[in-house]
């Protein structure tokens, strides 16, 4: 997420701060200095300016590769964290019922509320990190969430469940949210891709791996452990951040040095002035945008859908591989192994893409005036991965058709979904500019986790009324209906952006 106005308001008011107190000789500051038997000199260290923050080494991107690859990994884990609570529990939907004697709909309301938790993010992770900054926040949430994840394996009641899984992922989400942040600060825009891709794969990884490794847990353990197991993970991450994690938010590194050279400092933006700003950045400018902002409107709701999606398997595929082909629990959690490869592919193609398209307008261009619609060749080449993978899948799934099938079928739709996802959100902050770039991400989170929480609930129903064929047909037509969004971006992209309320670039 790029840094909102309330930080570029944080440094104009350092800069201001920096210059008064240059002006007025830094009286503060002053030493007196003997040399030899001469009279004394009077020197202040106002005299000597700040060294340019563009050379400076407490600038994150001047940092080392190794530096910024470990900040990289701590981003990563820690969205492969919150991404694997989400489904880690979804195979114990049998257990949740019988324990507890709750309906099929009910036992998924553990994992349905972690995930509508996880689209608060934006607006926690917003403004708390840049009040005390992007370090304390990993440090202070994920060992919450842990705390929270702990009374979720240890309540005796399903209500207490619910209740604590909600609150672990409101917990999670703050650091899933600012990792991207963080990324954005210690890399320049042309370096960016392929540490992106690398980090954007992972909370698509975990909707893969998690209902694998649940799987054999609930199986073997029973469902509580598969909370200890995310406790484990959180050792684990926590560990890293202690280990490899720093600031890296440029405002508040430039206040420390600021201090470090008895600089005098602004005074700090109320933190209710910072609450308002990311209220109105993260939730009511979010939902404008989505009503009157085309470009982001059919975005959110492309990537929404398909995201959504990959959600309705937690619950498809028990229904299917268990039903049809009778798989054990730890055989229907190893099918999930194929969103994982899918995954890796769309990562593969997004970078060849990259290396192909995108830079190849780079010397065609104007210095970073590079259209945005060059970012959509990803999702143009995906877009035909969701409906054909979706349509296999539902047609595939019945007993004279070998299990293997269905199983494939899954890689293209998430190979084509996460090629849609990462296209066109590098679109969209290419579209727009400051403080409404962190309005159209949260919009996006918003959109995609408030439908991917409600999917899952929904998905049981719809699959016994309608059956695997017209259930499975009904999601690949919707998918097929937002195919042609990213061909319509990149043909008349440029006039839509003409006509945005917001400021867009004309080139």
């Amino acid at each position: 997420m790029a840094p909102s106005q309330l930080a570029n308001d944080i440094e104009a008011r350092f800069a201001l701060g920096s210059a008064q107190a240059a002006a007025q000789g830094g009286e503060s500051s002053d030493e007196t200095v003997v040399a030899g038997d001469g009279p004394a000199v009077e020197k202040t260290t106002a005299e000597v300016p700040l060294p340019p923050w563009e050379t400076d080494e407490h600038n994150p991107y001047n940092w080392s590769a190794g530096t910024k690859a470990s900040l990289v990994g701590v981003a990563s884990c820690t969205a492969l964290l919150a991404s694997a609570g989400t489904s880690i529990i979804s195979a114990a939907h049998a257990q949740l019922m019988a324990e507890f004697g709750v309906t099929s709909t009910q036992a998924i309301l553990p994992l349905s509320l972690y995930v509508f938790a996880l689209a608060l993010g934006p607006v926690v992770g917003g403004p708390l990190s840049e009040t005390i900054g992007r370090y304390p926040v990993f440090l202070i949430s994920i060992p919450l969430g842990a705390l929270f994840t702990l009374g979720a394996a240890l309540t005796p009641s399903f209500a207490g469940l619910c209740i604590c899984r909600f609150l672990a992922g409101f917990c999670f989400a703050p650091s899933l949210a600012i990792s991207s942040g963080v990324l954005n600060e210690i890399y320049k825009p042309d370096r960016r891709c392929l540490p992106s891709t690398l980090y954007v794969l992972t909370p698509f990884l975990g909707p893969g791996l998690a209902p694998a490794i649940g799987a054999f847990v609930t199986n073997r353990k029973g469902w509580r452990w598969t909370q200890y197991t995310m406790l484990f993970f959180c050792a684990l991450t926590i560990a890293l951040t202690l280990l490899f994690g720093r600031e890296t938010f440029h405002p508040i590194l430039k206040e420390r040095r600021a201090k470090k050279l008895g600089r005098p400092t602004p005074d700090p933006v109320p933190f209710g002035q910072r609450l308002k700003q990311f209220l109105r950045t993260s939730l009511i400018r979010p939902i404008h945008m989505l009503v009157t902002e085309p470009i982001v409107g059919l975005v959110c709701l492309y990537a929404a859908c398909e995201f959504a999606t990959l959600f309705t398997f937690f619950a498809a595929v028990p229904f299917v591989f268990q039903g049809v082909y009778q798989f054990s629990i730890e055989d229907t959690g190893l099918v999930f192994l194929a969103i994982v490869t899918g995954c890796f592919l769309g990562a593969v193609t997004i970078l060849l893409c990259d290396v192909f398209f995108y830079r190849r307008q780079i010397p065609r261009h104007p210095p970073h005036k590079v259209p945005p619609e060059y970012r959509l060749f990803p999702a143009m080449i995906g877009s035909i991965g969701p409906p054909v993978g979706l349509f296999w899948f539902a047609w595939a799934a019945r007993p004279d058709v070998f299990w293997a099938s269905p199983v494939v079928a899954m890689v293209p739709f998430a190979w084509g979904n996460l090629s849609i996802f990462v296209s066109t959100f590098q679109y969209m902050t290419d579209t727009y500019h400051g403080k409404v770039v962190a309005s159209a991400a949260s919009a996006n989170s918003l959109a995609r986790y408030g439908l991917a929480g409600a999917f899952p609930l929904f998905t049981i129903q719809m699959f016994s009324r309608l059956g695997i064929n017209w259930a499975g047909s009904l999601l690949s037509f919707i998918a097929l209906a937002l195919a042609p969004v990213p061909w319509v971006f990149y043909v008349f992209g440029k006039r839509i952006r003409a006509r945005s309320q917001y400021e867009t670039p004309s080139y």
